[in-house]
């Protein structure tokens, strides 16, 4: 490969420059430029010379580089019409690189990538974090490992144990195993944000914790218990639920949960049992 191309040497400024381009900031284009950090990125992937990764906001190419030179085929999505040319350019010399212009919101994941066990690799704008674990997580064909640098406040609320949970953190530990790899410090980006990174790997479960069936109750009832996370569960869970707090206190008594607890001390056994009574409950509750 061309050095000048290479993911490790190619100036991400002079780029944009020769380009007429400047990062959006409104679209979250931060870029790792840091080699060591790319490495870092790649290697959390464990990839394998078979294996068909998808990466998320591919920006000018650098981690697609990277990323083509160690999986068997790499499908880089980008948002930004005008980073297509630069895509184009900087990954030219691999076949196993399939660009793709579009919103990875809104695209259809089963029309991108036709197997199974494919890996998420990607530096993602950070204001669709949430969003995007979520549907990667719930789809149908769920990836075998996705692979992550988002904020390290957000990483860390992901990982979070009993006792700090969030919402975001409980919805995503209901279908995988959350692990923070390394911090990535804001000046291994250009433009540097204002806040910390990290790498976060998140390995899903074959199947997730709560029964796919009861999944809908159950994400009622987080919401439901997350809505005003400083109150008890007693009366977060009425308020959420449009319940009295005696019906709920007595739901609560069923699976063994003391109504003046909070929602961020259960464990996922404990959510999963608050749901299996909430599933016998008659349909107005």
């Amino acid at each position: 490969m061309d050095n000048s191309l290479n993911p490790t040497h190619f100036d991400v400024i002079d780029l944009l420059k020769r380009h007429g381009l400047q990062p959006e900031k409104k679209l979250g284009q931060n870029f790792l430029i840091e080699p060591r950090y790319l490495e870092r990125v790649v290697e959390a992937g464990m990839i394998g010379k078979n294996d068909t990764i998808l990466e998320i906001g591919a920006g000018l190419g650098n981690l697609t580089c990277l990323l083509g030179m160690q999986a068997k085929e790499v499908f880089a999505v980008e948002l930004d019409q005008d980073f297509i040319p630069i895509l184009e350019e900087t990954t030219r010399s691999f076949q196993n690189i399939h660009i793709i212009q579009g919103d990875i919101l809104k695209i259809d994941l089963e029309n991108v990538i036709q197997i199974s066990n494919y890996l998420v690799v990607a530096n993602i704008p950070y204001y669709i974090t949430s969003n995007l674990i979520q549907k990667l997580l719930s789809t149908e064909r769920q990836p075998a490992r996705i692979v992550l640098t988002i904020q390290k406040e957000v990483a860390e609320r992901i990982c979070a144990e009993p006792g700090r949970l969030s919402l975001l953190g409980l919805s995503v530990q209901v279908y995988g195993h959350p692990q923070i790899l390394s911090k990535i410090p804001a000046g291994a980006f250009y433009p540097a944000p204002k806040v910390d990174s990290a790498i976060i790997r998140i390995e899903p479960y074959p199947d997730p914790i709560i029964p796919a069936g009861t999944l809908p109750s159950f994400f009622r009832l987080a919401r439901a218990g997350f809505s005003q996370k400083r109150k008890t569960l007693r009366n977060s869970l009425a308020a959420g639920l449009h319940q009295d707090k005696s019906s709920v206190e007595k739901l609560l008594a069923d699976a063994g949960i003391n109504p003046m607890r909070r929602a961020e001390t259960l464990n996922l056994n404990e959510w999963a049992a608050l749901t299996e009574i909430y599933e016998k409950q008659p349909p107005e509750f």
